[in-house]
């Protein structure tokens, strides 16, 4: 133990972390121990969800915040080549859902589906804690990448599936579906902050494994918790239809060679990108076929959500430099003060945490006096708020000399207008997903939004990757380059986005959208992050 006289920033900041684990621990311990079905008026099944996401996000940001530092400085991967290996692992990540969405939907439900993957993600997140020599001949390599390889498909019976399981503890019309989207997303987001906190601090101040062992024990952790709540659940997720045992073992032998078949392609990040314009073709191709058989109003919602869904990848791909190239630059050029860069992605998560209420009562405020912004309009101020944000950084880092360290407060500036571009566009997406596909779609429409996120990453990772150069080694001026031109590629999107939002919002028809409605079985109501979401407010006119 060093003494806390000579305990730097980064020691401080993690000591922090973990009295505020201790803190919500001491909390969900009360909530589990309760005889009551209710705590602060929500079923304890809710807090169970939360605290198992807490555990999930606690275990994969943290090995996230990481990741880039374990490719360029363990296996000696170019910044270029880490990068793209970065977005092709991320992207895999969001892509997963569609396949663990659609086997939960049909087949297993989703509780099931969400226990499969959390068993699988506890096996990747242990592997990663086996470093081996280094270097790409050392043949641990191949380890790494079946942990990877267990990470992407425990994701994807895990993502979509527990955000829908949330909503089927509530009646549609029960008023209290906001409040307990927005405990879930605070649940996410409280597990990312510290487990990026300890996690990057354990990884990049004692040793690899030790960060990523203990984003092992998060994700068991997380299990754990899952296991034992399942009788708070009071049915939720259960499977559709009765599910023999001999079918039950198939599906889940399905995920174990998906793991395999993952294990290579995540080597071959060129085969990655094919896939995904192959599987999106294919992806966009069923959701129309399903769109037109459906009556006019419900139709014209699945061409919302698709609008919606294409803007995914602009925003993530900016978005998602925060793991990659943002995380190289911290550590390589900006004025830390003795913090430990994977830290700064902790920078993300507790803006939200700040700011997702000051959001929500925005969002209330604003409806109640019929001025709301549209849920496509919100996406177009998300992605102009991003695009501010990477001019931002370009503009700071130019003002005070490429040759010197940029001060540090421009990577919160850069993070916090990232953060209310995301608190824009995430929670608002969730929502449209949730409210606006028919019942039958709902877990493969969430998978959809994952899949159009997946995509983002990979994105992601292609601008990273260009970051590096022609010799594959990340330079400052490099990457205020390319930063500054997706800046405003983002910022005339979103112009081009605002334009068309009163199209988009005539076609999701909120005026007519009601619980039950014939043609028009929704799976929820509600959102995550904000008590109302794209102008549905019954007392008010919904806003342009």
């Amino acid at each position: 133990m060093k003494d806390m006289a000579l305990w730097t920033e980064g020691d401080w900041i993690a000591a922090i972390a973990v009295v505020v684990l201790g803190i919500f621990l001491t909390v969900g311990a009360k909530i589990a121990i309760q005889r009551e079905p209710e705590f602060a008026g929500h079923p304890k099944g809710l807090y169970m969800l939360f605290f198992a996401e807490m555990w999930e996000r606690f275990s994969y940001y943290g090995m996230r915040a990481l990741l880039i530092f374990y490719l360029t400085q363990h296996w000696l991967f170019s910044d270029a080549k880490s990068n793209l290996i970065y977005g092709a692992y991320t992207s895999l990540v969001y892509i997963t859902p569609v396949l663990g969405g659609y086997i939960a939907d049909r087949y297993l439900g989703q509780r099931k589906a969400v226990l499969f993957g959390g068993v699988l993600l506890a096996a990747g997140h242990t592997l990663m804690a086996v470093e081996g020599v280094g270097g790409q001949d050392d043949p641990t390599i191949n380890v790494f990448w079946a942990a990877l390889a267990f990470i992407i498909v425990g994701s994807g019976f895990l993502k979509a599936n527990i955000s829908v399981m949330v909503g089927q503890l509530y009646k549609l019309t029960d008023v209290r579906r906001d409040g307990a989207y927005t405990i879930f997303y605070m649940g996410i987001n409280v597990g990312a902050a510290i487990g990026t906190i300890l996690v990057g601090y354990l990884g990049q101040t004692i040793g690899w494994g030790f960060g990523f062992g203990l984003a092992g024990i998060g994700m068991v952790a997380g299990l754990v918790v899952f296991v034992l709540g399942k009788k708070a659940l009071q049915g939720a997720g259960e499977a559709p239809a009765p599910l023999s045992r001999g079918r039950e073992l198939t599906l889940y032998a399905v995920g174990v060679a998906a793991v395999a078949v993952i294990w290579a392609l995540v080597q071959y990040q060129d085969v990655i990108q094919t896939l995904l314009a192959i599987s999106g073709v294919a992806l966009l191709g069923y959701v129309l076929y399903e769109s037109f058989k459906l009556p006019k109003e419900p139709r014209e919602r699945m061409f919302a959500i698709l609008f919606l869904i294409s803007l995914n990848p602009l925003f993530w791909g900016l978005f998602e430099q925060a793991g990659g190239s943002m995380n190289l630059f911290t550590d390589r050029f900006v004025e830390r003060g003795g913090v430990p860069a994977a830290i700064f992605q902790s920078i993300n998560p507790i803006y939200i945490i700040l700011l997702a209420p000051v959001f929500a009562a925005l969002w209330q405020w604003l409806g109640k006096r019929g001025k709301e912004p549209s849920a496509p309009a919100k996406f177009g101020l998300a992605l102009a708020q991003m695009g501010i944000a990477n001019l931002i950084l370009v503009w700071g880092a130019q003002a005070y000399g490429v040759a010197a360290m940029t001060p540090v407060i421009f990577v919160f500036l850069y993070y916090l207008l990232a953060t209310t571009g995301e608190l824009c566009l995430s929670p608002v997406g969730l929502s449209a997903m949730n409210r606006l596909a028919p019942k039958f779609l709902a877990s493969l429409i969430m998978g959809a939004w994952f899949y159009m996120t997946a995509v983002g990453n990979f994105v992601a990772g292609k601008i990273g990757e260009a970051t590096g150069g022609h010799d594959g080694e990340m330079s400052k001026q490099g990457l205020l380059e390319i930063y500054e031109l997706f800046g405003w590629i983002s910022i005339g999107a979103a112009v081009v986005v605002l334009l068309l939002s009163p199209i988009v919002k005539r076609w999701m028809h909120l005026d007519t959208l009601r619980d039950g409605n014939v043609g028009d079985d929704l799976e929820g109501q509600e959102e995550v992050g904000e008590p109302q979401a794209a102008g549905i407010h019954p007392t008010t006119r919904p806003a342009d």
